[in-house]
Order: structure tokens, then sequence, then C-alpha cells
């Protein structure tokens, strides 16, 4: 799952809590949950708290405009956040997390710079900058804030990284720096089917095949096969010596992928 998907799913549970506080602040929603209002997030009072308060709360509503996918309201809702406090981490985050959706790396990159530079620590802001140098073919770059987010222990899916930097281990030829990364992925989510695949790949090359037979079996039974993965248990059927597997496997990326290279491939070696 990406950053985008991840964030908008934690942001539709938090919208109730959002809209809540809009209220209780004084703030005025109108039009149903497509059209939150935040009238003003400067504080009147000059109590430093309600400040940061009020910001947090225009940050959250520029966060719901995101998860109802309301791109032109959600960046404004949050550079008015920024404006009113500059020191806000989670509102530069929240805008580098949208210009990386809009497609705007370098809009995307200096918020996550901003939102770094005051909170250096902060393992999600880490995972998300990450994210955007992956995408951008920085990967290189990127592994630093993804170790960052994978050693939280409070985060709730470090698998995510952990499988995203086993992949580009696996690229860049470090296969045994990659089985760690997975095997970690594993620990955590036992399921997560990237590092299943990826692992019971590299198990295959390695020889060490009745392994790779048990990952890539819960990778075909807990998901839809893709070609690669049928293409795989089919080559590992074959190296064991099992001709019914074979013969059933053998059918299946034909019937659903007829156009896949790893259809043309198992069709040559037939």
């Amino acid at each position: 799952m990406t950053p985008a998907r991840a964030t908008r799913t934690r942001i539709t549970l938090l919208a109730a809590t959002a809209i809540a506080a809009v209220l209780l602040s004084g703030c005025e929603l109108t039009g149903g949950l497509q059209e939150p209002v935040i009238e003003n997030v400067t504080s009147s009072s000059g109590d430093p708290s309600d400040q940061r308060n009020r910001v947090r709360i225009g940050t959250e509503l520029g966060s719901l405009y995101y998860s109802l996918g309301n791109m032109a309201v959600a960046p404004e809702e949050l550079r008015l956040a920024v404006a009113a406090d500059p020191t806000y981490a989670l509102a530069y985050s929240m805008l580098g997390t949208i210009f990386m959706e809009l497609l705007e790396p370098k809009l995307a990159e200096q918020n996550f710079e901003r939102a770094l530079q005051l909170s250096l620590t902060d393992s999600e802001i880490n995972h998300r900058y990450g994210w955007l140098l992956r995408q951008a073919g920085r990967e290189a770059n990127s592994l630093k804030f993804f170790q960052h987010f994978i050693r939280n222990p409070l985060n709730l899916a470090p698998w995510r990284s952990s499988s995203a930097v086993g992949v580009y281990s696996m690229r860049k030829g470090l296969f045994k720096e990659a089985v760690g990364f997975f095997q970690a992925s594993l620990r955590r989510d036992r399921n997560d089917g990237t590092s299943l695949y990826n692992l019971g790949l590299l198990r295959y090359q390695q020889g060490s095949i009745k392994e790779a037979r048990m990952l890539v079996s819960r990778v075909i039974k807990q998901e839809e096969p893709s070609a690669e993965s049928l293409w795989l248990a089919l080559r590992i059927e074959r190296k064991l010596g099992e001709r019914n597997a074979e013969a059933i496997l053998g059918n299946q990326p034909g019937r659903r992928f007829p156009a896949s290279r790893e259809y043309q491939a198992a069709t040559q070696e037939i």
C-alpha cells in the first residue's frame, strides 16, 4: 500500500473527529462532508496552546478535504495552517503528501524537507519522504528514511518500509540484505504478499526449493495470483518433479495471462 492510500484510509477514520473538533472550536461546516469550512485558524485569545489547537484543526480539515478527493481546496487549508504556525510539521508533511499525489515532486520535496527540519524523528514523515524519493528513482537516498521508519517499534505497519527496502536491495544484487528485510517484514505481517513472493523468489534462486514452495503457495492462497507468482510456482513444481502439480499450474498462466512474458516463457520451456 502506498503512503497516499494509507493516509486516505487513516484520515477517513479520523474525519468525524476532525468535524467534531471544528464544531467545538466555533468553526462552521456547510454542505455536509464535501464542504468543511474553517473561517480562521488564528487565535483571538493569544494563548499559544489555543493557537496550536486551531492550527491542528486546520491541518485536519485540509486532510479531510484530501481524503474526499478535493485537491483544489486541501492545499489551501494547509497553507492557512502553516501561515498561522510555520512550526507545525504535520501540516508540511500533509502538503508534501498531496503534492506527491498531484505529481509535483519539487513542491512535495520542499514540504517534506521542511517537515523533517521541524520533526526529524517523526517516522511517518520519514516514510512518506522515502516513498517520494523512491518514486523519483532516488532509491539509494530513500534507504535511510525507510530504515528510520522500520526501526520505530511503535509503527503500526513497518513492514511496508521493510518490504520496499528489500525490493530495492534485490535490484542492487544485495541478496543477503534483501532476505533480512523480507524476513523482518514477515515477522510483523506474516501475510505481506510482496515479501512472501520476493523471499520465495530468492529462496528458489538459492536452491531452497521447498521453502520457496511454501512461501509462494501462501501468496497464491491468500490473494489473486499474478503472472509472476504463477510462473514461479510452476518452476518450483517443475524443479521438484511434481508433474501433476506442474500440469495444473501450467494451464493457469495461459488462461489468466495469455499475453504475459511469464506465459511465453512457460510455453518455450515445455
